[in-house]
């Protein structure tokens, strides 16, 4: 995926300006959102619009993978990043100064379960967004493709 067309920034003011804030410091301000809770910008193809779109979320590392997941605070539907990545996996991601084109896919079964308690101690709210929704949530692991 390459970043030459624009990008579109999430329409959340408070994400937007997470965004804002990362890209114009290289990642030095946003990497870390809160102590101990690491973000990464994650670039995504629309899927009906062809725009890319960037969204900033929380991370944890399973290898060379970068695992991220789509809570979306537990509401009744996906996040639009998700669906995108579900459209078109190839995404690009930065994290701090490092940017990379990577494939997303959707984690299952044992390894879900394994990459849902990282992520769930890296940010415990995730298992509250999960009692919240009956959709099971997303993990989505993005594998450097370089």
């Amino acid at each position: 995926m390459t970043e030459s067309q624009q990008v579109v920034d999430s329409p959340r003011e408070w994400v937007n300006e997470h965004i804002q804030r990362y890209v114009a410091t290289g990642g030095a301000d946003g990497h870390e959102w809160k102590p101990g809770v690491p973000t990464l910008l994650l670039t995504t193809r629309g899927r009906k619009s062809g725009l890319l779109r960037r969204t900033a979320l929380i991370y944890g590392r399973d290898g060379d993978a970068y695992v991220v997941v789509a809570s979306q605070g537990g509401l009744p539907r996906h996040p639009a990043w998700y669906l995108n990545l579900d459209a078109d996996p190839r995404v690009h991601v930065q994290v701090g100064t490092a940017e990379l084109d990577a494939r997303a896919r959707t984690a299952t079964g044992e390894e879900r379960a394994r990459l849902w308690r990282d992520m769930a101690a890296i940010w415990p709210a995730y298992d509250d967004y999960q009692g919240k929704t009956e959709r099971e949530i997303p993990v989505v692991v993005l594998t450097p493709t370089g």
